[in-house]
């Protein structure tokens, strides 16, 4: 399950660590509809405004992904959501990953799109190094993702610039750190019953 052979681990909190590898990009063609979509972004943004604001394009898993350099990152969004030949009108929320290892861009946002109109899926994604944590709102393109951005940066410590109200959503306000990223301590939890403490996850049991 966690790609560990040899031991009896099936927890994953025996301090095992598999090595994760981000898929590199895809060259064409990408398959389905995904040429179609790249091809019309290309027309509407212009090849010189697509290669400045795409990184790369990434087909993993039959899910097309758009990286997009932060600063462009409205632009790309409102042109797959208003060009008639696009409408990706509904964007499903933000997903906060952090990489660590991944230097320079260890915070990754990703935006999961839908076309009603042309029955469609594709994600992009954008990354800020944790030393720059800031990545432009997408509320005034899509309101839907007024939580999600809060959520992401709650727990992932994004800055969305330009959110309306750029509040923790499920920690207290005063609460120190963001809990998803690999590098917060897991700490453990007390229990009212007379003082006892449930040790942090990767403390609880051991494999040797």
């Amino acid at each position: 399950m966690f790609g560990i052979q040899g031991t009896g681990d099936t927890s994953g909190y025996g301090r095992l660590v598999r090595e994760i590898n981000l898929p590199g990009s895809t060259s064409r063609p990408y398959g389905g509809y995904f040429d179609e979509v790249v091809d019309q972004l290309t027309g509407v943004l212009g090849e010189e405004g697509f290669t400045a604001a795409v990184e790369r394009i990434v087909v993993h898993r039959d899910q097309l992904t758009i990286e997009v350099r932060r600063v462009h990152l409205p632009a790309v969004a409102q042109a797959l959501r208003d060009d008639d030949a696009l409408r990706f009108e509904l964007c499903c929320g933000v997903s906060g990953v952090h990489y660590p290892d991944d230097s320079g861009r260890e915070l990754h946002a990703v935006y999961p799109l839908m076309s009603i109109t042309h029955n469609r899926r594709i994600q992009i994604e954008v990354t800020c190094p944790d030393t720059d944590p800031h990545v432009p709102s997408l509320f005034s393109v899509y309101p839907t993702t007024d939580w999600h951005e809060r959520e992401t940066y709650d727990f992932f410590g994004i800055i969305f610039d330009g959110h309306p109200g750029l509040t923790r959503i499920e920690m207290p306000d005063d609460w120190v750190g963001h809990p998803q990223r690999k590098d917060y301590p897991l700490g453990g939890v007390p229990v009212e019953y007379h003082g006892a403490q449930i040790p942090p996850p990767d403390e609880r049991r051991a494999y040797r």
